[in-house]
């Protein structure tokens, strides 16, 4: 089990935000929170890991404050 604790810029919260606004499945909010992460806390910003892709699963638990 991995505790990430991570600010995920603005543009992926609104992302998140627009696509749950507009009735986006879990799998969809998943996917965008992913890509978040993916870029600044596995990938460092682009400085690191290129080839990298990242999935959300198995998530035993996740809070999100905006």
């Amino acid at each position: 089990m991995r505790r990430i604790t991570q600010h995920l810029p603005a543009t992926y919260a609104a992302h998140l935000d627009d696509a749950q606004a507009a009735g986006a499945p879990e799998q969809q909010l998943q996917a965008i929170l992913a890509e978040g992460l993916q870029q600044q806390y596995f990938k460092d910003r682009g400085r690191q890991a290129d080839g990298l892709l990242v999935e959300f699963t198995d998530i035993d638990y996740a809070e999100l404050s905006f």
